[in-house]
């Protein structure tokens, strides 16, 4: 018996007191004795049921480059591990102290759109909403213009049942879909299975580039969706590799004799697996949005020097590099950006099907706010 599965089985108490928690939150919340609210705004709501390593920062790049150019846009997140409380929208700083290391990341790469930050989510759309400049008028008078959004993402949101996005997108990942996981601490899964059917969409991550259709049809048949609910699987697209600054960098990992891969991420292994295909890699992991203090960037240099020869780089994930900044500067440090791509379904598009969404709610919120004036 592993030893992960030893202490499963000592926590197994715990897991019980865990689960009768979870059912009586989701229970209060069926009654209406907790109150969930639908926000008079389009929302995309992006979560797990696991504790992590789906890929959520991926997919809600990946909604945000399909939809921001069409709308004003905002992300709306918690901003785990910042320094901060409260409602904070980024000041163009992108500081990940203030934001957390995602947020920072996403606000950074899409400088259109309102990244803000809140451990309370229907607070923070409604401050999104709220969300004003004053500008000169023609009489020399300050006119107040409204910059909120049609549109936010909510990161991270499926158990944070107090609000209820316009479209919940559920991750599970390929190679541990919630179907054959178990509730936290005996497995990984935040609250029982048969959440599942809050999701209006279900994304399979981190699925082969080339996905067996016997596969996707038996993972298909175990996650038991209803039919109301849409599948689709995802994998990564694997990028060249780009400077710290986000430059691009002219790096052909087969001519590379070592690879230093720093990783401060769930589940790293894809990353580490892909990296191989090209070249001898050497991985050091860290947990999940680990603060890399002075003395981790000291372990970093030391493994870097002990690589042999001089033909040797290090490596880390774009979410890492939010956190390490400069200070891997003067060492060969690159970043490997990744893309979302989806395997093509029969009978359905993810992108048509969101962009539809979308538009029909967007103009249909516009319509009952004129017949409400």
């Amino acid at each position: 018996m592993s030893l992960r599965r030893t202490i499963s089985c000592l926590l197994f108490p715990l897991t019980c007191w865990y689960a009768v928690g979870v059912r009586c939150r989701n229970m209060l919340f069926a009654l209406g004795i907790k109150k969930q609210e639908v926000p008079h705004i389009t929302t995309i709501g992006v979560g797990n049921l696991s504790t992590g390593g789906t890929g959520k920062t991926p997919h809600v790049e990946y909604l945000l480059r399909l939809l921001a150019d069409r709308y004003p846009t905002a992300l709306l997140s918690r901003g785990y591990k910042r320094q901060t409380k409260g409602f904070l929208l980024d000041d163009g700083s992108h500081d990940p102290r203030l934001l957390g290391d995602e947020p920072a990341m996403l606000a950074q790469k899409f400088p259109s759109v309102q990244v803000a930050v809140c451990e309370k989510r229907v607070e923070g759309v409604r401050r999104l909403m709220e969300q004003h400049r004053l500008e000169e008028g023609p009489d020399g008078n300050e006119v107040r213009i409204s910059t909120a959004p049609q549109l936010i993402v909510l990161d991270d949101v499926f158990q944070h049942r107090y609000i209820k996005p316009t479209v919940n997108i559920l991750l599970t990942e390929y190679s541990r879909p919630f179907s054959r996981d178990h509730i936290l601490p005996y497995g990984d899964l935040r609250e029982f299975r048969s959440a599942r059917i809050r999701a209006n969409i279900v994304i399979v991550t981190k699925s082969p580039a080339k996905l067996n259709p016997i596969e996707r049809h038996n993972i298909v048949k175990e996650l038991r969706l209803q039919n109301c609910q849409q599948v689709f699987f995802s994998y990564f697209d694997y990028l060249p590799l780009r400077a710290l600054d986000g430059q691009e960098a002219a790096v052909d990992l087969r001519r590379v004799d070592h690879v230093l891969v720093v990783t401060g991420i769930a589940h790293p292994e894809p990353l580490v697996a892909e990296l191989r295909q090209h070249t001898r890699v050497h991985h050091l992991a860290f947990a999940d949005h680990h603060d890399f203090s002075p003395r981790d960037l000291s372990q970093i240099k030391a493994a870097y020097d002990a690589l042999p020869g001089s033909n040797k780089i290090i490596v880390t994930t774009e979410k890492d590099a939010a956190r390490l900044g400069s200070r891997l500067q003067g060492l060969p440090a690159y970043v490997q950006p990744i893309r979302v791509a989806f395997h093509k379904s029969p009978d359905m598009d993810f992108d048509q099907i969101v962009e539809s969404a979308v538009k029909e709610n967007i103009s249909f919120l516009s319509k009952l706010s004129v017949w409400n004036r």
